[in-house]
């Protein structure tokens, strides 16, 4: 078995692995039974560390061409998810390769049974890595390497490989690259109460691009504490089974855009979000000007599996004063207009958040309480809920969150 995995041909990144390389050693060496206990140790290890259950040899195989970027999941994101008949034929050479070790229960060639149904403390790892459920269930199936390579080609095709395929969303470092995020807010549109228009426009924007029909850049504009980023956010979590991907960027950030676009082209087969936080510049800031390029109006265009979403509480990006708007020495004031609203003008789409009204205020608190097993009284709920808007920042979902959190935190055990 050993020896086999040196003819893998597309999957060879595998072999750079530790512990699949231990596992060769091990099995090279048949004598040496501590070598064989050290490679249990370090399958134990990493099934308490990622939640891998039953066939420890398997799971462990399957996870690495899940999270491992290998050559057929490159060359799927790079066409769009197809492969070439050639590729496929390699594919499957490779998975025949692997194919005892996933049929064969380790304690067949290794020291030990403890391999073979194992159950880690944490949850398993099918519940927190989306899609491998599926993946992994092809093995209670009667399968043929045909048809695990269908398998495993659908999950590239859907989630994609490495951090693309686990993260919901990124940080760009124009060192490392996309730099997964490993704790990303969990939210979802159902926790956002009230906003519906808004929200809705904003789905369905994001649902016309993950089809491939025409979909704006978008800017959402309004009051402070209204939902605006939690709306971006929630999208990563409603489409990730869409091959929708969030890259957040900040103004600093701005002027390596180009080489983040760059880089996003390379994942053809999934759509990509990035995006600008609580973007607002003054005019003496020269960054937006890359902004400006990069959505509209330079030499290389928007890449077609990205757009920019923004959030901002002001609807002209760029600050402008009433000395702004005076004459002054230049001669061409209206030429200065047009450059201090142009940013703006190039999101085609812009989503106004207003601040909540009372009920809709006192609905989001009443939804936060209700959340936690809590009811209160219409009447005592509005009495709390006002006197806290009067003794902190006013009336928005920020606020109400603030009150939810305090509310728990001085009345549950």
């Amino acid at each position: 078995m050993s020896s086999r995995l040196a003819n893998l041909l597309v999957c060879r990144n595998l072999l750079d692995d530790p512990i699949i390389l231990e596992l060769a050693v091990s099995l090279g060496k048949k004598a040496d039974p501590q070598t064989e206990y050290r490679l249990a140790s370090r399958l134990i290890a990493e099934a308490e560390r990622l939640g891998f259950s039953g066939n420890l040899i398997r799971a462990y195989i399957v996870y690495r061409m899940i999270v491992d970027e290998n050559l057929v999941a490159r060359t799927m994101e790079l066409s769009n998810g197809k492969i070439g008949r050639s590729l496929r034929q390699a594919f499957e050479h490779d998975i025949e390769i692997l194919s005892p070790f996933f049929t064969a229960q380790p304690s067949e060639y290794l020291v030990t049974e403890i391999l073979d149904d194992y159950e880690p403390t944490k949850p398993p790892l099918i519940k927190r890595l989306e899609g491998a459920a599926v993946l992994y269930a092809e093995f209670s199936k009667k399968w043929t390497v045909s048809s695990l390579a269908d398998a495993f080609l659908g999950y590239y095709r859907n989630y994609g490989s490495g951090d693309i395929a686990v993260y919901r969303a990124f940080r760009w470092d124009k060192e490392k690259g996309l730099v997964g995020i490993e704790n990303y807010d969990p939210i979802r549109f159902t926790d956002l109460i009230g906003y519906m228009d808004q929200k809705n426009e904003l789905k369905r924007n994001t649902l016309a691009f993950l089809s491939d029909r025409p979909a704006n850049n978008v800017l959402l504009v309004g009051a402070r504490g209204t939902g605006k980023s939690s709306s971006v956010k929630a999208l990563a979590n409603e489409y990730f089974t869409h091959g929708l991907r969030l890259v957040q960027l900040t103004k600093p950030q701005l002027v390596t855009l180009p080489e983040l676009l760059k880089t996003l082209r390379r994942f053809a087969a999934k759509k990509f979000i990035v995006f600008l936080d609580d973007l607002s510049f003054e005019d003496t800031e020269p960054e937006y000007k890359y902004l400006k390029s990069s959505i509209e109006g330079g030499v290389e265009s928007l890449p077609p599996n990205v757009l920019i979403y923004a959030t901002s509480n002001r609807r002209h990006l760029i600050k402008e004063t009433w000395r702004d708007r005076e004459q002054g020495d230049e001669v061409f004031r209206a030429d200065s207009a047009n450059e201090t609203i142009s940013l703006s003008d190039r999101f085609g789409l812009v989503i106004n958040y207003r601040a909540p009204n009372q009920n809709e205020y006192l609905a989001i608190i009443d939804h936060g309480l209700r959340q936690n097993g809590i009811i209160l009284d219409p009447e005592e709920l509005r009495l709390l809920g006002h006197r806290w808007e009067i003794e902190h920042s006013g009336r928005n979902g920020r606020t109400a969150k603030q009150f939810v959190d305090y509310y728990l935190g001085q009345n549950q055990k």
